[in-house]
């Protein structure tokens, strides 16, 4: 029965196949064309739109009125297999083709000739999955009776009002205040239960969303032409999710079919530091890292919890699985630097390179949450026609292959649901900044 489990678990996690691109464990970390393009590297620079979410301070050297919009598209390609013992390989598949959306909008006003503010809209986190319930069933699984739903989707929207304050000409400093919404959706099988015969609980379902506040605080400081660096710490951050979750054949046995489902998410605490350097005229390097405390996302065990306000479910969803999410992620410091060559007055070129490890421990890789090393190239241009400027940024995320034995699952990684992960995932982005 164990083996059986296993296996529909190692199926489970085909529908991670489809994930959002996730930079540092959930973050999207490429808002803006001009920071995606330069490898993401753009704390210590900090010069356009895109700044209230790298570094708040860059509105202080701001002299002017100014608008910017920012739309990505991201395009995962995954793949995926199962090889179990005596029966071979059980799974090999890719994911279907779909394309994820993204953005960042931003407007700043000077108050005084020292004092910026500013406000924007963007999504700095999100990951999604689905798979087709037809694909699920190849298996013979003996107790799944039909084709249910397999999808996730969690995502992340900030609004950010922000002020910055210049000091002089060389140093400026800013903070936001981060409205954060979420949403938290899932639909899978509900499993079975075998007493006092075999029945099928049928579709499970789970919608929820909630608020937190956080904040963001930034310092730029720019001692000369050539040179700038800055420092920005995101505050951890709780979310509180509220909801409904349902279980379609519950009813059946007499029990409520649905209940409200609460959760805590606890979004890390995050510190990034960042150096531009512009040796020459029209040649601009950058280079940032960023440290994130991953390992207190969850409770403190590194789990999320499932609270279940129904006292019928509550007792029901105890079991192991059930009521948590089992995460332990670890603490991530990724490396980003990019470059930026002014063909011309009005024409750049930039290129960038960064490299995001996976926070998830192996003993923890399954289909809600899945993660991979990337190392990611980017590329891009920007055109400036007046007070108008355009920019394109291109980035291709490798992802390092994920491996886990299903002999590995059934003895030292109980929690992993067993296979080979491959990602790889295509993500553009096109911004417009208007200068009043």
């Amino acid at each position: 029965m164990r083996k059986l489990k296993m296996i529909l678990i190692g199926v489970m996690a085909l529908s991670l196949l489809a994930s959002l691109s996730m930079a540092n464990g959930l973050n999207l970390n490429s808002l803006g064309s001009k920071a995606l393009a330069m490898g993401g590297a753009f704390v210590g620079l900090a010069d356009d739109y895109s700044t209230i979410f790298w570094n708040p301070a860059g509105m202080g050297f701001f002299n002017t009125m100014n608008f910017g919009l920012y739309g990505a598209g991201i395009m995962p390609s995954g793949k995926y297999s199962l090889t179990v013992p005596i029966l071979g390989e059980v799974v090999n598949t890719s994911s279907p083709s779909k394309l994820y959306p993204g953005g960042l909008a931003a407007f700043y006003y000077p108050i005084t000739e020292n004092l910026v503010a500013g406000i924007g809209v963007f999504t700095p986190a999100g990951l999604g999955a689905s798979w087709t319930g037809e694909d699920v069933r190849f298996l013979n699984y003996p107790y799944l009776t039909k084709s249910y739903e397999w999808s996730s989707k969690i995502g992340m929207i900030t609004i950010a009002p922000g002020v910055a304050y210049r000091i002089g000409d060389m140093i400026s400093v800013g903070a936001t205040l981060n409205v954060n919404y979420a949403m938290f959706n899932i639909s899978q099988w509900a499993s079975y239960i075998t007493s006092p015969i075999v029945f099928d609980l049928g579709q499970y379902s789970e919608e929820s969303s909630g608020w937190g506040l956080g904040a963001t605080f930034g310092v730029l400081v720019k001692p000369a032409d050539l040179i700038s660096f800055g420092l920005t710490v995101k505050t951890p951050t709780t979310i509180a999710l509220k909801g409904t979750a349902s279980i379609s054949n519950l009813s059946l046995l007499g029990m409520p079919g649905e209940s409200e489902v609460t959760r805590d998410l606890d979004w890390p605490l995050q510190i990034s530091g960042g150096l531009a350097l512009k040796p020459f005229p029209g040649l601009t390097f950058v280079a940032d890292l960023q440290w994130t405390q991953w390992s207190k996302l969850g409770n403190a065990d590194g789990d999320i919890e499932n609270n279940y306000v129904d006292p019928i479910w509550h007792v029901f969803m105890s079991g192991p699985g059930k009521a948590t999410i089992p995460l332990r992620w670890k603490d991530a410091l990724q490396i980003r630097t990019g470059i930026e060559y002014m063909v011309t007055n009005t024409i750049a070129v930039r290129l960038g390179y960064m490299h995001d490890p996976a926070p998830s421990p192996l003993d923890t890789m399954n289909f809600l949450l899945p993660n991979y090393d990337f190392n990611t190239i980017t590329g891009g241009v920007g055109i400036a026609l007046g007070s108008l400027q355009f920019d394109l940024g291109l980035e291709y995320l490798m992802g390092g292959e994920r491996n886990i034995g299903y002999v590995e699952s059934l003895t030292t990684l109980p929690h992993a649901q067993p296979g080979t992960y491959n990602m790889n995932i295509l993500a553009f982005g096109l911004g417009m900044n208007y200068k009043f």
